[in-house]
């Protein structure tokens, strides 16, 4: 049986963080809320352990793991040589849900990484994470605490649904802030590379650093053919059980009109013998009158989008039905996160 402790979000209790550093420490995997999602932690200079993650989650063996961090003395120690672009970068949102893939230090096992000389890196942004790496005094390898290709955790309900009976401790610190994965860029290219979309969006990274950061097409969320430099790249990730199909236009500016063409398309899906539940905004759902309809939010909020998209993935998949019709959204800001992990959670893409 996996253990759930309740844990302040807020102010953790210590007690807690060093029982559950106790558990990292000796080799077992330990669950917890970030500010993204949950995360699944291993002791990150313990081989063995690291190897539990893998085995825990069902996950392709050549998809590296990032480590957690907690100081800038922790950052030096598992990496060689970063830029100074790179201290710029992080003195402004760290800590926060950016990763950064850097050349790996000799402290990292090559089970971390997959076998690259790169490492993936972040300090995250949320107090229980932050008091779980100090207690133990190392860094935390930790991907999202769900099996491998479901929707990523945002609760401890998430986690248990997945990884119940397959993990030691789970620290259950209710709902994490954003509900996507952190941003990962690749600074050991020239410009910076952009690997995952997230909430820190690329538009801010470009302001900081004051130059352009190359998006290429599998960071929009399209197939992926080469190395897996960071999670969330290579695989398709983040897919409920339920076939998805996903509908883009190129102008979203007629909300009325997009509603149109989604709901024709649900309906000859149900002429053709499917049930249909339709993933929609708040100002489309009303138009769907007679189907199940799972409300993501406003799209003037978009970070309000991204928080309950995971959630209402696995809504979607609970909820009677044959396929899951799901509405797009534009790609500006936190935007791109939406839309790279919809493309990978969906199994058809239909662009109108």
């Amino acid at each position: 049986m996996t253990r759930v402790m309740k844990i302040d979000p807020i102010n953790p209790e210590k007690k807690l963080l060093r029982e559950a550093a106790k558990v990292l420490r000796e080799g077992n995997l330990v669950a917890f809320p970030t500010e993204t999602v949950y995360g699944l932690g291993a002791d990150g200079y313990n081989p063995k352990a690291v190897l539990k993650v893998f085995k825990a989650k069902g996950r392709p063996s050549d998809n590296p793991l990032i480590l957690h961090v907690n100081s800038l003395r922790m950052f030096e120690d598992v990496v060689k040589d970063p830029p100074n672009l790179v201290y710029d970068l992080i003195s402004k949102v760290w800590p926060g849900p950016l990763t950064v893939v850097l050349r790996k230090s000799e402290k990292v096992p090559h089970e971390v990484t997959a076998g690259l000389n790169t490492v993936a890196v972040r300090c995250p942004g949320h107090p229980v994470a932050l008091g779980l790496i100090e207690e133990l005094g190392k860094p935390i390898a930790a991907p999202s605490a769900n099996l491998s290709g479901r929707p990523s955790p945002t609760n401890a309900k998430h986690v248990l649904q997945d990884l119940g009976g397959r993990i030691e401790l789970l620290l259950d610190g209710g709902e994490t802030f954003f509900g996507v994965e952190s941003t990962v860029l690749d600074m050991t290219t020239d410009p910076p590379t952009l690997l995952r979309p997230g909430p820190i969006a690329v538009e801010d990274i470009e302001k900081i650093l004051g130059i352009r950061v190359t998006i290429p097409e599998f960071a929009r969320g399209l197939s992926y053919a080469g190395e897996a430099r960071s999670p969330g790249v290579k695989y398709r990730h983040y897919s409920p059980k339920k076939p998805m199909v996903l509908i883009e236009i190129s102008d979203y500016s007629d909300l009325r009109r997009y509603a149109d063409i989604v709901l024709g398309f649900a309906k000859k899906l149900v002429s053709s013998g499917k049930s249909v539940i339709i993933l929609a905004s708040d100002e489309t759902a009303a138009y769907y009158e007679g189907f199940r309809v799972v409300v993501l939010g406003p799209r003037m909020n978009i970070y309000r989008i991204a928080k309950n998209l995971f959630n209402a993935l696995r809504i979607a998949d609970a909820l009677p039905g044959d396929v899951i019709v799901a509405e797009a959204y534009e790609e500006i800001g936190v935007g791109l996160a939406i839309m790279n992990r919809l493309r990978k959670a969906s199994s058809e893409i239909i662009r109108f």
